[in-house]
């Protein structure tokens, strides 16, 4: 999913969940068609600087925060990105000493 309208449409709709907003309620709080919503939430269509504030104003969050994807992760999604990792660095002692001293922390 390296897709910028993608992840800023799963974004928007998520925190328009979040905020148990219906798109109907959120398009009109933006002053937008529910349908133009629908194909942002979609990554469908990519949203007008202006209408990008909008939501964001309407979702009372920080405009850096529609474009912070990760975490909207599941616990599976999480622990397949973890054991990629760790296959990645596992013929490299150093960095497999680093995660080891980052897991030892945590527990």
């Amino acid at each position: 999913m390296t897709n910028l309208k993608l992840k800023l449409g799963i974004q928007i709709k998520h925190l328009r969940k979040a905020q148990n907003l219906t798109q109907e309620q959120l398009a009109e709080i933006v002053n937008i068609d529910i349908t133009s919503l629908s194909k942002i939430e979609t990554g469908r269509n990519y949203p007008q600087p202006e209408t990008i504030e909008k939501i964001a104003n309407a979702l009372n969050v920080e405009l850096p925060k529609l474009f912070t994807f990760n975490q909207n992760l599941s616990k599976t999604d999480y622990m397949n990105k973890i054991n990629q990792n760790l296959m990645f660095i596992k013929d490299n002692e150093e960095k497999l000493k680093i995660m080891y001293e980052i897991s030892s922390a945590l527990v």
